[in-house]
């Protein structure tokens, strides 16, 4: 009897072991499946053509991080080392934070959609102002090119990407709020737990600001903010658009919260990103635009993001709601090219491979 019994216990022994290696084997080859991503990020950043990447990449998934890099310097001459930590100016991804402090007063009752901005800016003389409304504005249908020039076309049957829209917008906001635009944002950032992300106002210092670069040709400098010529009055105009300073980690924080509920309602964050508004500019043309996002919505998937560039930095950030996952990439190295399909070529190529990868099947 005993003898069965040590043949039984042996069996069971080798039984569990076998499958113990199974699953060890499983997770193993689950885990495999799961990363088709980095290396191919990683051999693509070390690429010089049409030009080099220099800067940082954070991709989240649930809540954890799984990829990350810190590629090239913060500073060439000292040859620092660039970090997540470091903070860029984000330049158009203003946009959005503009946009939510708008729907913000949307939802306080303070602010409709689609009532003429003459009954929030009642001292601006365009005669357009009677009818361009808050919603023209925010998804670029306005057709405004110029505040003190005419609409470029008849008003919501076209698009066009708009600076002076989202001064107009910084405007309304000071109206309602009785505070200055940078005010009402830092308020809202600190609010968030967004310690290292602030609206720049003129003359405004931050050691911790990394420099941007211009690359043209043989030409390569660290990019002043004094050679645009900005006055006090301009950046103002500037500053709800593109004046906007952050890092990476506190930009995966914006995304995570705006998508899942943390600042806006859901019907109003419905509003921000659903649009028929089709963005014919030339790196996301056939794209629609919400309220200051982009919006890529096929059968098979769905994000939302927006891209950047200026003053010697480049950008892009998505989220994919379905799977809560969210992508950062911020380069402070501006490749001067006319066509911005080399100026954002990394920012592409990485949302090409994460978008075909298994982190979205």
């Amino acid at each position: 009897m005993k003898y069965i019994f040590r043949i039984l216990l042996t069996l069971i022994c080798i039984s569990t072991i076998s499958c113990n290696n199974n699953n060890s084997d499983k997770r193993i080859q689950n885990i495999e499946l799961a990363d088709d991503y980095s290396e191919k990020i990683d051999s693509l950043v070390q690429i010089k053509e049409p030009h080099f990447f220099n800067g940082v990449i954070l991709i989240t998934k649930d809540d954890e991080v799984v990829y990350k890099k810190e590629y090239g310097y913060s500073d060439f001459d000292k040859k620092e080392p660039i970090s997540l930590d470091d903070k860029f100016r984000i330049w158009s991804n203003s946009k959005q934070i503009t946009a939510v402090l708008i729907l913000k007063e949307v939802e306080n009752g303070n602010i409709y959609l689609h009532k003429p901005i003459r009954d929030y800016l009642p001292n601006f003389n365009q005669p357009w102002a009677d009818s361009v409304t808050v919603h023209h504005l925010l998804n670029m249908s306005s057709g405004v090119r110029d505040i003190e020039e005419p609409l470029a076309f008849e008003l919501g049957t076209d698009f066009l990407y708009s600076n002076p829209a989202y001064g107009l917008l910084s405007r309304i906001i000071e109206n309602i709020k009785g505070k200055k635009f940078a005010e009402v944002a830092n308020s809202l950032f600190a609010e968030l737990g967004m310690k290292n992300t602030y609206a720049y106002e003129y003359g405004q210092s931050d050691s911790d600001l990394i420099d941007g670069h211009w690359i043209f040709e043989d030409d390569f400098r660290i990019a002043t903010f004094e050679e645009y010529n900005y006055t006090k009055e301009s950046w103002e105009e500037m500053l709800p658009g593109g004046g906007m300073v952050s890092n990476a980690h506190d930009l995966n924080l914006w995304d995570k919260k705006l998508h899942n509920g943390g600042i806006l309602n859901i019907e109003t964050y419905n509003l921000m990103t659903t649009s028929d508004v089709i963005d014919n500019s030339d790196i996301d043309k056939g794209m629609k635009y919400g309220y200051g996002v982009n919006i890529f919505d096929n059968k098979s998937i769905r994000y939302i993001g927006h891209r950047g560039r200026g003053m010697g930095y480049v950008n892009f950030k998505f989220y994919v709601p379905e799977k809560k996952l969210d992508v950062v990439i911020l380069e402070n190295v501006y490749h001067d090219h006319e066509d911005p399909a080399v100026v954002y070529h990394f920012e592409t190529e990485i949302r090409n491979i994460v978008m075909n990868s298994n982190l979205v099947k």
